[in-house]
């Protein structure tokens, strides 16, 4: 995995240090964390071993996969693969893969890295990590993805079922309606092969086809226990055909759910959602399915506000991806750590941090700043 045994050593220093308290926990804070005699060999080594050394991110990535889901499965099967991305902010442009873009963090365009990830997750837990190998999951995606018809295209033809999120202004065929055959052939030249629609018949909006629904289509479904309340909100479910540019295909697309959440009280609905899952699942099931995708956000925020996805400072790729895959596997372990611990089971630290050593002063620190210390 790792290529040299002397590579161990700058693994577990540099995973204790993502574990153990600190604001930072980018290369020179880390090795004043765990080996604050020696500052400074310990930050060259462990910047060798996480931006030039040639290891393998995805061979670390199997192994904590090995480690880590036996112990989250004790509590349940893979239930879902979550596709998701996020923004991790940064002040300068110098690092790498950092561009002008959506920063969901900030709510705005602003410069950030975005890393994109894929989560395996039970009822109970979920962690981050490539997927080869495992049990396969129903496939959750927000509407960043959903919308993407070569996206759902090519998981169907992988043979994935998915609930993925969709735009209101997603284009659809209603239930019982489809595009039109294709036109007679006129006795020359090819004969027309391309589906079709004309003017008095066209597919509609995801909003429009949900304002048409009955009232009796709509029921209350409670999905998981909140932190005061069940969580419960008013939802419809129905058969429907994709029509984005169907037009150009030989073929309709075939039947998906389109789910849609309109809670009580709101001017319109306010989440869709498609689903190749079969023809007979519950309405109970699709909305469990659906909203299984927030463990996602509980792991991006471990991963940054606990242990520093987002605080690599280097300006290359290889390190981006070792820093990634070591705050993984440093998350990994705490998530099989809490999986081993009985619900009723107190709470207990599993790393406390050394002491730094007087004086010290992070780099770029004020004088000022110094002399308060």
């Amino acid at each position: 995995m790792l290529g040299h045994a002397d590579r161990a050593a700058p693994l577990k220093a540099y995973c204790t240090g993502l574990i153990l308290p600190g604001e930072r926990k980018s290369l020179e804070p880390i090795a004043a964390r765990v080996d604050p005699a020696r500052v400074q060999a310990a930050h060259q080594s462990l910047h060798h071993f996480v931006a030039k050394a040639d290891w393998s991110d995805e061979a670390l990535l199997a192994v904590v996969r090995a480690e880590v889901l036996p112990a989250i499965e004790r509590h349940g099967p893979i239930q879902a693969w979550i596709v998701d991305d996020t923004s991790l902010p940064k002040k300068g442009r110098h690092s790498v893969g950092v561009a002008r873009q959506y920063c969901g963090q900030r709510g705005k365009q602003d410069n950030c890295q975005v890393a994109v990830t894929l989560s395996l997750a039970t009822v109970q837990a979920s962690l981050t990590a490539l997927a080869a190998g495992v049990a396969q999951g129903v496939v959750l995606a927000d509407a960043g993805y959903g919308v993407d018809t070569a996206f759902r295209t090519t998981l169907s033809e992988l043979g994935l079922v998915y609930i993925v999120g969709i735009q209101s202004s997603t284009s659809l065929w209603p239930p019982g309606s489809a595009p039109l055959a294709p036109k007679p052939w006129s006795g020359r030249g090819r004969p027309p092969t391309r589906v079709r629609r004309n003017p008095d018949h066209t597919p509609l909006s995801a909003l429009d086809l949900a304002k048409r629904l009955p009232a009796q289509a709509w029921q209350a479904v409670t999905w998981r226990q909140g932190t005061n309340a069940p969580l419960t909100s008013r939802f419809a479910a129905v058969r429907v055909q994709p029509a984005h540019r169907d037009h150009l295909l030989h073929q309709p697309r075939p039947e998906e759910w389109l789910l849609i959440e309109w809670p009580e009280g709101e001017q319109e609905p306010t989440k869709y959602w498609l689903s190749s899952l079969a023809p007979d699942t519950a309405l109970a099931d699709l909305v469990e399915g659906a909203k299984l995708r927030w463990r996602i956000e509980r792991d991006y925020q471990d991963l940054k506000q606990e242990i520093g996805l987002g605080h690599y400072e280097g300006r290359g790729w290889r390190g981006f991806h070792h820093h990634a895959a070591l705050c993984i596997a440093a998350y990994g372990f705490l998530v099989s750590e809490r999986g081993r611990i009985p619900p009723s089971g107190p709470e207990r630290s599993l790393l406390s941090a050394p002491r730094l050593p007087n004086g010290y002063r992070p780099r770029g620190a004020s004088d000022q700043a110094g002399a308060s210390r």
